[in-house]
């Protein structure tokens, strides 16, 4: 007799992944916070609002998980994580739908962003049996040196809207593969997508309590009682630098370990022997990349004296010719902005440098109707004192500035407090390298305008964060290094 399989459920629809928090492998409904589509400004769908009880019971739910899940064989883990990968594969297309309905990204942008989340999984599935130690000699003879890695424990994930699949593996698939139990709090704009993770992971086989994911509209008290629990030992946030900060602290008053990666302000600079067409491409990538919501957006572009006219014309031009519009719709290349607030954050931002001198070259101002749009954007003229000089832009505003000599672009590189990411271009290599090495960032694109990848190590320095995802290294943030002393 023949079986036919139950359908799949439909991944692009929001209401399948509105069923409630997800606890220890159930699903606890709830309600409470509306998901907005940013094109409309109307509701999608609702998810809980989770107490501080209810996040208490997913460290509940992580903890009865733990012992299992340490003793799982690493390759059985890596083998959860690889069929992780391949459903979100399966799934990619109404997974990108699901992303651009909650977050408003256009279609291109959010297949491009499930591919990437999805390599995440399949990078830590192979690192997953890789985990190494150390055997030697202890240098005054005494002893043998023995090094052993324990997972650090249950981890609370914090991430943010603009990537919701992408910043959820990032820190999802070493944690599983470490060892570890995890509890995701995703930003309560764009909660859809982790709850369809949660799902995938499920099918998966990842076993009950060692992924939960909890909604919130109070995430200060509900992160601060998780935090609280002797059990929890690792926090790891993707945000904002203040709310960064916050967190530290009380992510100090337990002694838990913080892994942060915060706000950026990246620099673009062009001297005079780049490529002009393909600075440009590179600015385009690097700036409009999910509409210059990014923290790796460029947000200040330098360009040396003899390119910058030049620069600004063909900028704006290739600005000025991209189509705005939902998320959804496959002919949009911007869509909207993630809230109203956004968008008059952005203007606040152009209207203060235009008072202070900027010229607007394409675009720079609200798009009049329904949702949560804003022009890309091109400024010219911007004078070093203007507000979008020393703040994340989070939209599809470019700003271009003049500079003169190598020093002066390093100079002005490094005039922020953040280090995120910074993009050099120019045909001379040992000049790239040259200003990459002094320009103060986590990480340094030469003359390309992408530089994330699950492969290496993503992160920053000063007030961009402490720690690194991805790579060799992004494992062992969720590792406890243990030293055996031993005698033979």
């Amino acid at each position: 007799m023949d079986h036919k399989s139950d359908p799949r459920p439909d991944y692009a629809s929001p209401d399948l992944h509105a069923k409630g928090l997800y606890i220890g492998g159930a699903w606890h409904p709830g309600s409470g916070i509306a998901v907005l589509n940013p094109a409309t400004g109307q509701p999608l769908a609702e998810v809980p609002d989770a107490s501080e009880e209810q996040a208490l019971d997913a460290v509940e739910a992580a903890g009865a998980a733990a012992a299992d899940w340490r003793r799982t064989p690493p390759r059985a883990r890596a083998e959860i994580l690889r069929r992780w990968h391949q459903l979100m594969l399966a799934e990619a297309e109404n997974l990108a739908r699901l992303i651009a309905l909650e977050n408003g990204k256009a279609l291109p942008d959010a297949r491009g962003e499930v591919a990437y989340a999805a390599e995440f999984f399949r990078w830590y599935a192979e690192e997953a049996v890789r985990i190494g130690g150390e055997f030697r000699q202890a240098p005054s003879g005494a002893h043998q040196i023995l090094v052993d890695h324990d997972p650090i424990g249950i981890a609370v994930l914090i991430t943010p809207w603009n990537f919701p699949a992408a910043m959820a593996t990032r820190k999802i698939g070493p944690a599983l593969a470490a060892g570890c139990m995890v509890i995701l709090k995703p930003a309560s704009e764009t909660p859809l997508t982790a709850y369809a993770m949660a799902r995938l992971g499920a099918e998966a086989g990842v076993p009950p309590g060692v992924v939960n994911v909890i909604t919130t509209r109070r995430p200060g008290p509900v992160v601060s009682a998780m935090l609280a629990d002797p059990r929890v030992r690792k926090l790891s946030f993707t945000g904002s630098t203040a709310v960064g900060r916050g967190l530290l602290a009380e992510a100090a008053k337990s002694v838990v370990s913080a892994s942060m990666e915060l706000g950026g302000n990246a620099p673009f600079l062009v001297f005079d022997d780049a490529d002009l067409q393909a600075a440009l491409d590179g600015a385009m990538i690097a700036k409009m990349r999910n509409a210059g919501e990014a923290c790796t957006a460029a947000n200040r572009f330098y360009v040396q004296d003899g390119l910058h006219d030049a620069f600004v014309e063909g900028l704006a031009a290739r600005m000025a010719a991209l189509k705005v519009g939902p998320g959804s719709d496959p002919t949009t290349e911007v869509g909207p902005m993630i809230t109203k607030k956004a968008v008059e954050k952005i203007d606040q931002l152009v209207s203060e440098a235009v008072s202070r001198g900027a010229r607007i070259v394409t675009g720079g101002s609200v798009a009049p109707g329904e949702g949560f749009y804003y022009p890309p954007t091109v400024l010219a003229d911007v004078p070093r004192n203007a507000a979008l000089a020393h703040e994340e832009i989070f939209g599809p505003v470019a700003p271009v500035y003049r500079f003169s000599t190598e020093e002066e672009a390093v100079a002005l590189a490094n005039d922020t407090e953040y280090g995120l990411a910074a993009y050099v271009y120019s045909r001379d290599l040992s000049r790239a390298m040259r200003v990459g090495k002094g320009i103060e960032s986590g990480m340094i694109a030469i003359n390309r305008g992408l530089m994330s990848d699950p492969a290496a190590p993503f992160g920053g320095v000063k007030q961009s964060g402490l720690g690194r995802e991805g790579g060799v290294t992004g494992i062992h943030e969720y590792l406890e290094p243990k030293y055996f002393a031993v005698n033979f």
